[in-house]
């Protein structure tokens, strides 16, 4: 009878470690997830270098195509120094049904908010813990470790054709930066740039009402 008893114990332990192993936490999944991102072949062009493959929103938020209808989201460099050191971001609940276009997240500095549209419409099934972590990951590295978070996309073929692609995108980045320094040239001469990545954290340091235009024609918000 005990022999049947250590038997059915020891059967007992390794069912409960199979399921264990097969079904890992969610913060497990979420670090993988993480852990899964590869870093994208770079273009240089104009001091910016942009990610083959990404597809971009005018608002300057990115998408890239991780297969099976998931899409990664992220903010692109040009943005990301505009905005500079952030202090948190903030993100609606997961399972959300998020719009092509719709405000996505929030990045907040001094009291004051950026938001973000998303790029794709889809649910939202997970967001950059690192991120939340540190930030500032979005102005180090924005088009890998600084990515924002995850949607199942399901139309994510038909959103991607509404999006900037290709060799379209160093064109419009630049024009991004030339539209930058005419309007700081009109609206407030001291901070106007002569080209070049906008210097980082700029949109904050700008007066409240010119900020409040910047942002519009830059990230449509």
């Amino acid at each position: 009878m005990s022999i049947l008893f250590v038997l059915l114990t020891f059967l007992l332990i390794l069912t409960v470690m199979y399921f264990r192993n097969a079904h890992p936490a969610a913060d497990e999944l979420q670090a993988s997830d993480a852990r899964r991102v590869r870093a994208p072949i770079m273009m240089r062009f104009s001091g910016f270098e942009i990610p083959a493959g990404y597809a971009f929103h005018p608002g300057h938020t990115w998408l890239s195509d991780e297969g099976h209808q998931n899409a990664r989201i992220g903010l692109d460099a040009f943005a990301a120094n505009l905005a500079g050191q952030v202090e948190s971001i903030e993100f609606p609940e997961l399972n959300r049904w998020v719009r092509q276009g719709q405000r996505l997240c929030s990045l907040t500095r001094g009291g004051r908010k950026l938001e973000l549209l998303s790029p794709v419409e889809g649910v939202l099934t997970s967001v950059n813990s690192q991120l939340l972590e540190n930030p500032g990951l979005v102005l180090t590295d924005p088009y890998k470790d600084g990515w924002l978070c995850t949607l199942k996309a399901p139309e994510l073929a038909i959103n991607k054709k509404n999006l900037l692609q290709g060799a379209i995108v160093p064109a419009w980045m630049q024009n991004s930066v030339a539209r930058l320094g005419h309007m700081l040239a009109e609206l407030t001469p001291g901070l106007a740039q002569d080209g070049g990545v906008p210097m980082q954290g700029l949109l904050f340091q700008l007066s409240t009402d010119v900020q409040r235009q910047v942002t519009k024609e830059f990230f449509l918000t």
